[in-house]
């Protein structure tokens, strides 16, 4: 057979292995250890010679296995390009879940993307150097398969944070439209943050990515609420939550 990425095996989701916590058993540690090292070898391969260009048959062969194995722990080839980004993914829902109840949903949603890069980047360091996790990100951004991938992924991930911010508002998600609004303006200015960091020149590490996001997000509010012409530019404004007046006075 040529390539394989069409067999149809039964495989371990990716979305499973969001926990900091790694396998203590033997046998589980070892089957942990081959995930880490298709995950590893997949993203050196697709950042040096392109996710295109890459076979699931050079990742297998790379780590010693064969393809059967590889389709036990991914589905696809997709599956394991987005292996890592699932695991922070399932951080940020599990930070979200933990944050004060008396935060407002942007401000939760904020914290939650530095707590939960902070929690993943324990686990990513046992994995692959987190150089590579930031060029594998930069890969996502500039490859147009991966980034329209990278959409329909992260929609599901979107309607759980939506199920998490009405829970936590005690609002009903089908009569209340707010927290699918907030969530949307959430998700798009992550979107826009991550493209931005991904661009050339940029600083590839987690804590730029993360400083980077944050103040998108700490401009989502005054950007929608302000008058532009006179307020001023949103990183002159309070960034802790208080609401702002039009003329860029803070309230309270």
């Amino acid at each position: 057979m040529n390539h394989h990425e069409q067999i149809e095996v039964p495989s371990v989701s990716v979305g499973q292995d969001t926990a900091t916590e790694r396998p203590t058993g033997l046998r589980a540690r070892k089957k942990q250890r081959t995930r880490d090292d298709l995950m590893r070898v997949a993203l050196q391969l697709f950042t040096s010679q392109g996710y295109e260009a890459t076979t699931v048959d050079e990742i297998a062969d790379a780590v010693e296995v064969s393809q059967r194995t590889f389709f036990r722990y991914f589905a696809s080839k997709e599956d394991v390009a987005f292996g890592i980004v699932s695991l922070v993914e399932g951080q940020f829902v599990e930070e979200l879940r933990q944050r004060p109840a008396d935060e407002g949903p942007v401000p939760a949603m904020r914290e939650a993307v530095g707590a939960g890069w902070a929690r993943a980047s324990e686990t990513i360091e046992e994995i692959a150097s987190v150089e590579l996790v930031m060029k594998a990100y930069q890969m996502i951004e500039s490859t147009p398969a991966l980034l329209s991938a990278h959409l329909r992924r992260g929609s599901e991930t979107e309607e759980e944070i939506v199920r998490i911010i009405a829970e936590r508002e005690s609002l009903d998600v089908e009569r209340d439209p707010r927290p699918r609004v907030a969530v949307a303006a959430f998700c798009g200015v992550l979107r826009m943050a991550g493209r931005i960091w991904g661009r050339p020149g940029h600083e590839t590490s987690v804590e730029s990515l993360v400083t980077l996001s944050q103040s998108y997000i700490d401009a989502l509010a005054p950007s929608l609420g302000d008058n532009w012409r006179t307020g001023g530019l949103p990183a002159e404004r309070p960034t802790d939550g208080r609401p702002v007046c039009p003329d860029g006075a803070s309230v309270g």
